[in-house]
């Protein structure tokens, strides 16, 4: 686990500690709007079904509502309708959406993009994938990092990233990899913090498109 934590000089240091399959976010000030972060939520297990699954999220993920932002194609944009696109205008074209953020120097991230891939190949008919670097925001990774990584690992789904440093917050990205998985009404059903295995992503795409066919998680 790679935590990032700010000196008193402004500069970023980076502990490498090794845990869980995670880079975990620590001080953030530079990319949200106040000292002080939300708690980190938690990893939904297909097995823990207590409350429904909105519901599960919204106690993570604010009201449950995908937040809008603007998204910088680094490939896909033919597929995303524009290079620089609202995430709103993604969601418009009526297909459910898998939200995945993640930095060019996060090592667990490039563990689980391959797995992604090849969910993406499998369920690209009922399900769009989306990348969003988030690296220039916690100091792991350069833009030119992000576009490397993705084309050393054959991804070919949309990537991009955003100059509005508030998606880290309002996504409550404590953690990389962080997984959202949103309805075409914007409607959040997963939130996942952690690496996704080929077999776990393809069942919660599964939830979402069945979720997104009925209308809601009610």
């Amino acid at each position: 686990m790679t935590v990032v934590r700010r000196g008193s000089d402004g500069t970023n240091r980076r502990q490498a500690l090794r845990k869980g399959g995670l880079v975990a976010v620590g001080a953030l000030g530079a990319a949200c709007s106040g000292p002080q972060l939300f708690a980190a939520p938690e990893s939904k297990s297909l097995n823990s079904q207590s409350l429904p699954i909105a519901e599960n999220v919204r106690r993570s993920v604010g009201d449950g509502r995908a937040a809008d932002f603007t998204l910088e194609a680094y490939q896909g944009a033919d597929v995303l309708g524009a290079a620089v696109v609202r995430f709103s205008h993604v969601l418009n074209a009526g297909r459910p959406v898998v939200l995945n953020f993640w930095a060019g120097q996060c090592a667990p991230c490039r563990f689980e993009m391959p797995d992604l891939q090849q969910i993406y190949e499998a369920t690209r008919q009922r399900a769009l994938f989306v990348g969003v670097d988030i690296g220039p925001f916690v100091g792991l990774g350069s833009i030119k990092e992000g576009r490397a990584l993705v084309s050393e690992l054959g991804v070919t789904y949309p990537v991009g990233t955003s100059r509005e440093a508030e998606v880290v917050r309002e996504y409550r990205v404590l953690g990389m990899p962080t997984t959202v998985f949103i309805t075409p009404s914007a409607e959040i059903v997963r939130h996942w913090t952690g690496i996704l295995s080929a077999a776990t992503t393809r069942e919660l795409v599964d939830e979402l498109v069945d979720v997104s066919k009925a209308g809601g998680s009610a």
